[in-house]
């Protein structure tokens, strides 16, 4: 970009990054970002003035003298750049303050909470942000910036309208949108810079037309044996596909049995419906990491004939500190650029509430998708009411479709109790797309759920051990990796283990060898006891199919998702077995103990079939009345009055977090059968840095855990760093990570995040 131009022009970054060609091309790049959700004319958007006053503290001296001397390409970065006169992101946030604000319209808010946050993230308006821009240092940077005389065009603005998708009650959500646009133009157009001018965006994706031919011949080729459970899958399959190009954009939901195959039906729907109303993607989110890989591995063989680049998996918690983000750690985060995209709810929903950079990233690329929520029963009820409201904005202002697919739905209408404060607002729009559900869990009823006697009893772990040993086959799900673990050492040897104490690679081998070993039991060749013990994460995107499961007391939902790993394809000649017990240690506090408690109120002398779809709906009314549905109290964060427009968006994304922990670490484990392929990727990140595609390669060898708890292996010895903040790798082979049961520490199995999975 240089050839022609004087090499005493400012740069951006080091290596002769020209500052106007990047304030341009980043704003080019943010306002067609934005098209999707912003009307206007591309110089009238709000993303390309974004862009275009995002660097303007550039043109400072002190900043140009700084990145034309270092050889140092983190030297653009607030916060690893010493010295008060090298910062430079406060200067275009004043610069639109006074260029924007008006009388009771304080519109340069909007562009101020963007450019000031595209390194540290978004602010709180009061006591972070205003604060800030009132400072002396802002005030000086500004002033140093337009001394250096930038170019006119750069200064310049046309008229903008504040078009607020949903008004007040959508600022916080449009804002987030927006700084979304300018994060990802302003990382690519750095990526291109630093990677020698090679195209940041990664081209080679198949279209949705091209998917939906290699789904069709996918599904012709299958050899389906003709069995009753097959020929409702096939029915269902249709309804999914002929519903999804007659109906309008907007909510549905996909109300199937466990075993139905919703997995393949939501996803036939979801590209049926993406190619009938122009939508540009599929976001497929689930409730667990420890599962994630199992869908992503079903959708990776639905498309095999389009090659590897076909979906991003993404479920990697390893986000780095600003503080400690490098240039490579900033460009090698998720943008979700891909026609599939494969999540989790964290990630979903994390981003949707964020502040960071990389986690702000992606959210431009939801606008105009096809979202499937799987399992949307497990949405968390702590944070289900901000949840609901931005499913509500994101489809009534930007093109989304939201399926959510599940055996057990929720009650996600809107609800008014006699206490006002326990009032859902929810989603009163939802169409179903089976035409009879009722019907069709009648259909697909293969199992005999046998309740407690005494709900008050609990049955030790020795005797339930004794049980589940007098069985040739036999799966039991408990509600703890404590309790999955002393129910292991119970057990005969021999006995599997899963948890998400494994990490992804290792679980999905696991899996396999339990599907072969079914098959094998099938077919005559293996009759060896098969007997398996595992937390939650089988309950969901994983396909096994057990004569007889054991059930600790949980959720009704729960219980119905473990009933759908039982008779699974209706091979028994009678029905499947699932025995519901009250094990010795009561669910973990929180909503885990209260789905337990509305379950057993919903059971309770219930002398029917448990798992009958009309008790749903009183089950989830039980439950979630129980449950404070904004515990954190993230609607008020949000709320915005139009004549401040001052938002606690810092506040809002530290208190939004799934998992409880605000200090997380990331381990790569050395798995053993595939050490050699881990090392390769390890010494690829030691010498080039992270990149998006390696971070997506490691993610099957991670596991997530505490930070204090890293920092302790680290001083062991157990751990290593990496040139990734947060991320660590195992330092040995031997003794930290166990080839049944997972990561340990001090010899015992490690409680990774939390107690759950």
């Amino acid at each position: 970009m240089m050839e022609g131009r004087t090499v005493s022009e400012p740069w951006a970054h080091s290596g002769g990054h020209l500052l106007a060609d990047h304030l341009q091309v980043v704003a080019r790049l943010a306002a067609e970002f934005s098209k999707t959700f912003d009307a206007a004319e591309p110089v009238l958007r709000w993303a390309y003035l974004a862009g275009l006053w995002h660097d303007l503290g550039k043109y400072r001296s002190g900043f140009q003298k700084y990145v034309r001397l270092a050889d140092n390409p983190d030297a653009h970065i607030e916060g690893k750049v010493a010295g008060r006169d090298k910062t430079h992101s406060a200067a275009g946030a004043l610069w639109a303050m006074q260029r924007l604000n008006q009388p009771g319209r304080p519109y340069g808010h909007i562009l101020a909470y963007l450019i000031a946050g595209h390194h540290a993230g978004l602010d709180d308006w009061d006591g972070g942000l205003k604060e800030r821009l009132q400072g002396e240092d802002a005030q000086r940077e500004l002033q140093e910036a337009l001394a250096a005389s930038p170019p006119a065009d750069l200064l310049a603005h046309g008229d903008l309208a504040a078009r607020i998708p949903g008004g007040a009650a959508g600022f916080a959500l449009w804002v987030r949108m927006l700084f979304s646009c300018l994060v990802d133009a302003d990382f690519l157009d750095t990526e291109a810079h630093f990677d020698a001018g090679r195209p940041a965006r990664r081209e080679g994706f198949p279209t949705l037309a091209q998917m939906r031919q290699a789904f069709d011949a996918h599904m012709a080729a299958l050899p389906v044996a003709r069995t009753p459970v097959n020929t409702l899958r096939a029915d269902i399959l249709r309804q999914c596909r002929a519903k999804a190009a007659l109906e309008d954009p907007g909510f549905f939901s996909l109300t199937v049995p466990t075993g139905g195959g919703k997995t393949l039906s939501s996803l036939a729907f979801a590209l049926e419906h993406a190619l009938a109303h122009g939508k540009r993607r599929i976001v497929y989110a689930i409730p667990y990491t420890s599962i994630i890989e199992q869908t992503a591995d079903v959708f990776r063989t639905v498309f095999e004939a389009l090659g590897d680049e076909v979906l991003i998996e993404h479920h990697s918690q390893a986000d780095a500190a600003e503080k400690d983000e490098t240039a490579r750690s900033r460009l090698a985060c998720e943008n979700w650029d891909a026609p599939l995209v494969v999540t989790t709810n964290v990630q979903l929903f994390e981003s949707l509430f964020a502040a960071k950079t990389s986690r702000c990233r992606k959210l431009h690329n939801l606008a105009g998708s096809v979202i499937v929520l799987d399992e949307a029963q497990q949405l968390p009820p702590d944070f289900l009411q901000p949840i609901l409201d931005v499913l509500n904005l994101l489809v009534a202002h930007y093109g989304v479709t939201v399926v959510l697919c599940t055996a057990t739905q929720p009650a996600l209408n809107s609800t008014h109790y006699f206490d006002a404060s326990k009032n859902l607002r929810g989603l009163d729009n939802v169409r179903e797309i089976i035409d009879d559900p009722d019907a069709l869990f009648t259909a697909l009823k293969r199992v005999h759920v046998e309740l407690p006697n005494d709900w008050s009893t609990a049955t030790p772990w020795a005797d339930i051990a004794e049980q589940l040993s007098a069985e040739d086959c036999v799966l039991a799900i408990v509600n703890t990796r404590k309790a999955a673990r002393e129910l292991q050492r119970l057990m005969p040897e021999g006995t599997l283990h899963l948890s998400a104490l494994m990490c992804g690679a290792h679980r999905k081998d696991v899996i396999a060898q339990i599907k072969k070993r079914l098959q094998d039991r099938r077919e005559g060749r293996d009759l060896r006891p098969l007997r398996v013990v595992s937390t939650q994460l089988v309950e969901a995107g994983v396909d096994i199919d057990f004569p007889v499961v054991y059930r600790a007391l949980a959720g009704l939902d729960s219980i119905a998702q473990a009933a759908g790993r039982c008779n699974r394809e209706g091979r028994l000649e009678g029905k499947g077995r699932v025995v519901v017990f009250v094990p010795p240690e009561k669910p973990p506090l929180g909503h885990l103990r209260k789905g337990a408690d509305a379950c057993i109120a919903t059971l309770h002398g219930q002398a029917h079939d448990p798992l009958a779809r009309g008790l749903f709906a009183r089950y989830f009314t039980e439950f979630y009345h129980a449950v404070d549905l904004d515990s954190r109290g993230i609607v008020s964060m949000l709320k915005v009055e139009p004549r401040a427009l001052a938002v606690q968006f810092r506040s809002a994304a530290t208190a939004f977090r799934l998992i409880d922990d605000e200090n997380q670490a990331t381990v790569v484990v050395r798995y053993v059968p595939q050490r050699d392929e881990i090392d390769k990727l390890l010494g690829i990140l030691a010498a080039e840095g992270p990149q998006r595609w390696l971070m997506r390669k490691l993610q099957r060898y991670m596991i997530n855990l505490r930070e204090k708890a890293a920092h302790r292996m680290l001083e062991e010895g157990s751990l290593k760093t990496t040139a990734v903040p947060s991320l660590y790798v195992q330092a040995g082979v031997d003794g930290l990570y166990d080839e049944k049961l997972g990561l340990y520490i001090e010899g015992v199995p490690f409680d990774a995040l939390g107690n759950v999975i």
